[in-house]
């Protein structure tokens, strides 16, 4: 596993979208890259549509 993410991505994400398949396929393209989830997601409702939020780290993060 390399010690930092590719194409200059930063080891720390939070990815951020409508709750649906583009937010969901977001996610997974980071989780095929050799991204880790960091946390619970976080949702709320802006009156119209389910906001989500799932933060993502790098591997070789340390997070204590």
């Amino acid at each position: 596993m390399d010690t930092k993410p590719p194409n200059d991505m930063l080891p720390y994400r939070l990815i951020t979208g409508k709750d649906d398949a583009n937010f969901c396929r977001r996610i997974s393209e980071a989780l095929a890259l050799g991204y880790r989830l960091y946390g619970s997601p976080s949702c709320t409702f802006n009156g119209t549509d389910v906001i989500v939020a799932q933060a993502v780290v790098w591997p070789s993060v340390v997070v204590e």
